[in-house]
């Protein structure tokens, strides 16, 4: 193995912060991202209801969680009524086609013993 320190990067910093990858890991890599993916494509939840399905999320991090999947697209937040307000979480298109994806990957990695998959 040559240790030759003027060869340059194989991945420089612009390579990897323009890799789309990169973008999609950040919006969903964190630790609840999937739970919250996995319950919203079965049907569309409401806030309370997420909360009570998903163990160990605080309501801040389910409110983090959710304002940043929706900032990257993933999830719609849609508003029902003034009184009570009443507040509904979907999947978006491009949130189905990323859990496709997703389901795909627990596959690989369940057949490739990467680690519980726990149904993502």
């Amino acid at each position: 193995m040559s240790t030759d320190e003027s060869a340059s990067p194989v991945v420089t910093t612009v390579v990897y912060e323009a890799c789309p990858v990169t973008g999609v890991l950040r919006a969903i890599g964190d630790k609840w991202s999937p739970a919250v993916l996995r319950l919203l494509a079965e049907r569309g939840h409401g806030f309370n209801e997420l909360d009570r399905s998903i163990e160990g999320i605080s309501r801040r991090m389910l409110t983090r969680t959710l304002r940043s999947l929706e900032e990257a697209g993933y999830v719609r937040r849609t508003s029902y009524g003034p009184v009570p307000a009443r507040v509904e979480y979907t999947l978006t298109v491009r949130g189905r086609s990323l859990r496709e994806q997703l389901r795909a990957l627990g596959g690989w990695a369940a057949a490739h013993d990467a680690g519980p998959t726990s149904g993502v």
